[in-house]
């Protein structure tokens, strides 16, 4: 009797276990639709820098993360880099924007 109790006791702790551990519990990763959402803040930052007559020829690459912009790369200026910022926070959607331009 006491061997049957056992295996079952196993059987839920083991299976308990394997769920526990598929769960996402890491905020370093989207969900599907966090993914296509950032995906499409991305596109529509880096259309408005290319509408930016100062940021069209800049070495400037936009990556989206949970609503948050990071704009990486290359500018000529600090105003550049400044207005980079600006167009990127100007775009609906986003929520802040880590500005890692670098000026040469």
């Amino acid at each position: 009797m006491k061997k049957t109790l056992w295996m079952p006791l196993f059987v839920a702790l083991v299976a308990g276990t394997t769920i526990a551990g598929c769960t996402s519990s890491i905020p370093s990763t989207e969900s599907t639709g966090q993914f296509v959402d950032s995906a499409a803040i991305t596109t529509k930052v880096k259309t408005a820098m290319i509408a930016e007559p100062g940021l069209k020829s800049a070495n400037i690459s936009v990556d989206t993360f949970k609503d948050v912009v990071q704009l990486s790369g290359v500018v000529d200026s600090d105003q550049a880099k400044a207005r980079a910022a600006q167009v990127a926070a100007g775009v609906p959607g986003v929520k802040a924007v880590q500005n890692d331009l670098i000026v040469k």
